[in-house]
């Protein structure tokens, strides 16, 4: 895949990983950005607006390995990059856009808690912004 997040700093205990449910037939590359599914299930396929932010997977994750467990990160500071036709404004709170994208996040989003951060500069469409990640 493309546009996996890019590490700046690892805050809290070493960015705060924590495990999710994942799909052995799943192939995860290290980076990518993964929505929450119920029950406490990561997944990278078909993000759309509006999903919820599970985080950012610490390690690659091969397709069929047997694996059903993943680590995310879950704070830190991460190079990310903007969907297209879409900015970002510096202090924006930022939302899934579709794999490994960002964009800024809607109100709505921003009350149900479906952020994965806060902008820490301001950019343009397909631009790599460094993001507050803090789930």
């Amino acid at each position: 895949m493309a546009n996996e997040a890019v590490i700046v700093d690892l805050l809290g205990d070493r960015g705060n990983v924590m495990d999710y449910t994942v799909a052995d037939a799943a192939g995860i590359e290290k980076g990518a950005l993964l929505m929450l599914q119920d029950p406490r299930t990561a997944s990278g396929g078909n993000i759309t607006t509006g999903n919820a932010v599970a985080g950012i997977a610490a390690t690659e994750k091969v397709a069929s390995d047997g694996q059903t467990k993943l680590g995310l990160y879950t704070n830190g500071i991460f190079d990310l990059t903007i969907s297209a036709g879409a900015g970002v404004t510096l202090g924006a709170y930022v939302a899934l856009s579709g794999a490994n994208l960002v964009r800024a996040a809607t109100a709505t989003e921003v009350e149900g808690g479906k952020v994965l951060g806060k902008a820490l500069e301001t950019g343009s469409a397909s631009e790599v912004i460094q993001v507050r990640v803090n789930l």
